[in-house]
């Protein structure tokens, strides 16, 4: 009894010191981007006070770079490329950033060049934010974004879902922040009655997706199946289209009615709607048949799958492309919760756009 009281205690020392570790970790990467990111800030500045001004001949930044890896062997993140990164970090923030925001134990002496500065303040400007985003997020976002909020956004998205590189070039890519919460069309007015959680369901989905994992010439060709078969093999990243609150039950997820059996493409729990949500794929351009099903699986759902504490299901019909009358009259007497959406899949895209989104080969390395 004694051995196994202190084999207990033993286990949870190693819980206990083992979650020390990986706080004490976390704080440490957290810290050190946050210094990485005030000295690439600081010689940026002082780059661009020299550069800018003509102090430096031309090739000047490449004969740095090489004179740095000379002076220091084995140094990572400051080839030439990299210093020209950290200059337009210090050009495009330095008019929104005050001096004090950013503390100057480590700042290069220079002088800064004569902008007119934009007084921000703390809560304007989300700092804390900002310096919890690693620098190639924050050249891709300066690389691929001009519009200061949308700066901004894509900076709070970064710091909040603890973005990769990869995840922030596809949501640039979709252009998530004129399309988040923007499903246009949705029967949720006359079928959710609760205010909150009407609300968050609008800002759920959008009013398309991109698909870009989906390699298919001309998905109207094709069974839904292929599509379906696409998107399990890819379930990481259709999940990252949508948002990390949902996640994965199944797909054909299996319902028997009176002896009747039936099957939903893709099934998913939202955690912050507290609500399942049905997926159906179509190949082709929307069909009214279409909401007479889904409201019959939503009805099935929440008669034998849904739990108590949990709110009504919520239904998603994705399709190629879509009349918004023939949607707008198929959703008037519906009794369930839906919306519909449209997809776009890789093949459709313009070639900048392809050339932004990361590799197939890529993104099957990630599962």
């Amino acid at each position: 009894m004694e051995i196994a009281h202190i084999s207990q205690e033993y286990i949870q020392a190693v819980k206990d010191i083992k979650s020390a570790i990986l706080k004490s970790r976390y704080a440490a990467a957290k810290q050190a981007n946050k210094e990485l990111l005030k000295l690439y800030y600081s010689v940026g500045g002082y780059v661009s006070a020299h550069s800018r001004d003509g102090y430096w001949g031309s090739n000047a930044i490449e004969t740095i770079a090489k004179g740095l890896q000379q002076e220091l062997p084995g140094l990572r993140g400051f080839s030439a490329r990299n210093i020209k990164n950290m200059r337009m970090f210090y050009e495009q923030w330095s008019p929104y950033i005050n001096r004090q925001m950013l503390p100057d134990d480590l700042m290069i002496n220079y002088t800064p060049m004569d902008y007119e500065i934009r007084q921000l303040t703390t809560a304007e400007f989300p700092i804390d934010n900002f310096m919890a985003v690693g620098f190639t997020n924050h050249v891709e976002i300066l690389s691929k974004i001009k519009d200061f909020d949308e700066r901004l956004f894509y900076i709070r998205q970064c710091a909040h879902g603890s973005w990769t590189k990869d995840t922030l070039k596809y949501h640039i890519a979709e252009d998530l922040y004129h399309k988040q919460g923007s499903i246009r069309q949705t029967n949720f007015n006359h079928t959710i009655s609760d205010d909150d959680f009407k609300r968050k369901a609008l800002q759920s989905f959008k009013d398309e997706y991109l698909l870009d994992f989906i390699n298919i010439e001309d998905p109207e060709d094709v069974d839904e199946r292929v599509i379906e078969q696409s998107i399990i093999q890819n379930i990481k990243n259709f999940i990252m289209a949508f948002g990390k609150d949902f996640a994965f039950i199944g797909n054909q997820y299996h319902l028997e009615v009176e002896g009747h059996d039936y099957y939903i493409d893709l099934l998913f729990f939202s955690r912050k709607l507290r609500s399942l949500v049905a997926f159906e794929l179509k190949r082709g351009e929307f069909k009214p048949e279409y909401t007479g099903k889904l409201n019959f699986y939503l009805s099935a759902l929440d008669e034998y799958i849904k739990h108590p504490n949990e709110n009504p299901s919520i239904g998603i019909i994705l399709c190629k492309s879509k009349s918004d009358k023939i949607v707008e009259l198929s959703f008037r007497d519906t009794s369930k919760p839906m919306g519909v959406a449209t997809y776009r899949t890789s093949s459709e895209l313009p070639k900048e756009l392809r050339d932004a989104l990361p590799d197939m080969e890529d993104l099957k390395k990630l599962l």
